[in-house]
């Protein structure tokens, strides 16, 4: 469902450095999982669920160079952790005439593993992202993060989205334990503000360098447990 030309989501239509909806592998996913035929809310649900389960998530793949969080990296490797699958989600519903951007959050109680605690040392995830789509004039977020595998060897409920409510809270787990909080908003942006993560991420975490360096490695979706949120 293609946009007529707007200044106010013009922007939010336009590719980005890391939302690159240009690219031609982002193209290729967003036809194969919707038609810019579709009613907005049809297409953006259609493509959350092939960002949410057809991509892992995975925090020890942590590359924050520009490349490392496009949109099309995710395609390229099968994985991500949660900005750059809110790109890809955003890039594709772009590249169907869907105005989409990011938004996003401090949280606590975020889906983790003993190892990614050691490697933060704090419970605070600074950042954590989310994409948020123009369906019938209402911005609406959803958080593709957490694919269905992962979050059924964790205990936690899987996002649902439906195109006309916010879906960012795992709030609760399959026990009915409280599970995210969200602690701060960040604001919504046309593309990853990567210059911003950084400086909070240096504040945010003592460790940062040895995080980066020491990321590539382990498998989370194994390390996860029942009760992994912390």
């Amino acid at each position: 469902m293609s946009s007529a030309s707007n200044p106010s989501t013009d922007l939010y239509l336009a590719p980005g450095r890391c939302v690159d909806s240009d690219h031609p592998a982002v193209q290729v996913f967003a036809r194969e999982h919707a038609s810019s035929s579709m009613p907005a809310r049809e297409i953006a649900v259609r493509l959350y669920y092939a960002v949410r389960d057809g991509f892992r998530y995975d925090p020890y793949f942590f590359d924050m160079s520009e490349q490392g969080l496009k949109a099309s990296h995710v395609i390229a490797n099968g994985r991500g952790f949660c900005v750059p699958k809110a790109a890809l989600l955003a890039a594709s519903a772009r590249a169907m005439g869907v105005p989409a951007r990011l938004g996003f959050a401090d949280v606590r109680n975020h889906l983790t593993s003993p190892r990614l605690l050691e490697m933060m040392k704090t419970d605070v995830f600074a950042f954590h992202g989310f994409a948020e789509l123009l369906i019938d004039g209402q911005w609406v977020k959803a958080t593709p993060a957490f694919n269905v595998a992962l979050c059924e060897k964790a205990g936690v409920k899987p996002l649902e989205f439906d195109g006309t409510a916010d879906s960012i809270f795992h709030e609760f787990d399959t026990q009915g334990r409280r599970h995210m909080e969200y602690i701060r908003e960040r604001g919504s942006f046309a593309d990853i503000p990567r210059r911003e993560m950084l400086a909070v991420f240096a504040q945010t975490y003592p460790a940062f360098e040895s995080w980066m360096s020491n990321a590539g490695g382990g498998d989370f979706e194994q390390e996860v447990s029942p009760g992994a949120a912390n």
